[in-house]
């Protein structure tokens, strides 16, 4: 390794916004200059399988896990980890000894939930980060610029008090801007 210390670059914003493409941008670089490349992600997040695949399509291998505790990155350099909204409060203290043993650390999630408020521990995360970059995507009714996750249950906006977490893709969300984001009963 050559820093002492890691790096961690996380990689935010709503659904749809080309978070995971962006990662495995990035990941291809380090795989260019012969580094080793670990990905994990959460068994919540079943889309893809053992795959980290963007909506365009591109792809990486990806080791599968259910706590933190199981991220392990071995003898590999560059260690990502996508969707780290579904790993919890255990998730910090793992990227800070990656980060203590020298690793380069890529962590992808969205930076609130479908009710436009912080998501879990993504704000812990990104006040840890070296860098970060935000990412935005179009709003899927005005076609402005898109910060916000619409959850969609039949048809309509899902209302404030619906569960914090529900794995899906486009059948249940859409990118929206702030002015199209909708959460009746938003207290």
């Amino acid at each position: 390794m050559t820093d002492r210390y890691g790096r961690l670059h996380v990689i935010a914003g709503c659904m749809s916004s080309g978070k995971t493409g962006e990662l495995i941008r990035l990941l291809s670089r380090h795989e260019v200059t012969g580094d080793s490349i670990v990905i994990f992600k959460h068994t919540v997040d079943s889309r893809d399988g053992d795959k980290a695949r963007s909506r365009l399509g591109t792809e990486m291998e990806a080791r599968v896990v259910s706590s933190p505790g199981q991220i392990d990155a071995g003898t590999c350099r560059v260690v990502a980890i996508e969707e780290a909204q579904f790993f919890g409060d255990g998730l910090v203290p793992v990227i800070r000894r990656l980060l203590a043993s020298g690793h380069l650390v890529y962590v992808t999630g969205l930076n609130q939930d479908f009710r436009g408020e912080p998501f879990g521990i993504m704000p812990v995360i990104m006040s840890l980060a070296d860098e970060i970059s935000m990412l935005t995507a179009i709003c899927q009714r005005c076609h402005g610029v898109a910060t916000r996750t619409q959850r969609i249950i039949d048809s309509a906006p899902a209302p404030w008090d619906s569960p914090l977490i529900l794995v899906g893709g486009a059948d249940y969300y859409e990118a929206r801007c702030p002015d199209c984001h909708e959460v009746p009963g938003r207290p």
